[in-house]
């Protein structure tokens, strides 16, 4: 698993607005502020965890840490993200507000790249329409003529709603037989 690209120097503009990572995702083009980005890695071979929930695709090997790895469009409620020679995990930091950090990688598609996104052209989301969870939607932008889904990496990555989700699948379901 070599590196791809390393986020950590990148800058930030000051009045602009910031700088993003452009990925794709089941053919939507998404973004993510790239402060929290680590580095981004090909996709290589994962350790399944069993009973974990669907989009949590197993665990790595990073540098002696273990790291787990989230397929984003099963986090999303879609079919799991189909693998191919562009698949890449993006490597970053969850949770570091509440204290815990936890590196977690997220599988994409393909990676397109980091562009600065002015804050005036960042719109708030959607109340309708929107094929994911609205509060994982942090605002849309129009980049390059096309819109991009800017996402809000802390409801994504929930540490409290994953692990309890993670909890939730561990729990034997009832057996209901009614005679």
């Amino acid at each position: 698993m070599g590196a791809v690209m390393t986020t950590r120097d990148a800058a930030v503009g000051e009045d602009e607005g910031a700088q993003y990572l452009t990925f794709m995702l089941g053919g939507e083009m998404f973004a993510l502020g790239i402060l929290g980005i680590k580095e981004i890695i090909e996709y290589g071979s994962l350790t399944v965890v069993p009973m974990m929930p669907d989009f949590v695709r197993g665990v790595i090997n990073l540098r002696g840490a273990v790291v787990p790895v989230i397929d984003l469009s099963a986090r999303f409620g879609r079919a799991n993200s189909a693998i191919t020679r562009r698949s890449c995990v993006i490597i970053l930091e969850a949770g570091s507000g509440t204290g815990q950090a936890q590196d977690v990688g997220l599988l994409v598609d393909t990676v397109s790249a980091v562009q600065e996104i002015p804050d005036a052209q960042i719109e708030p989301p959607p109340s309708f329409g929107a094929r994911i969870r609205a509060d994982f939607i942090g605002g849309m932008a129009k980049v390059d003529g096309k819109f991009v889904i800017v996402l809000e990496v802390d409801k994504v990555l929930s540490l409290d709603e994953m692990s309890s989700l993670a909890e939730a699948a561990q729990t034997p379901a009832l057996d209901f037989n009614p005679r």
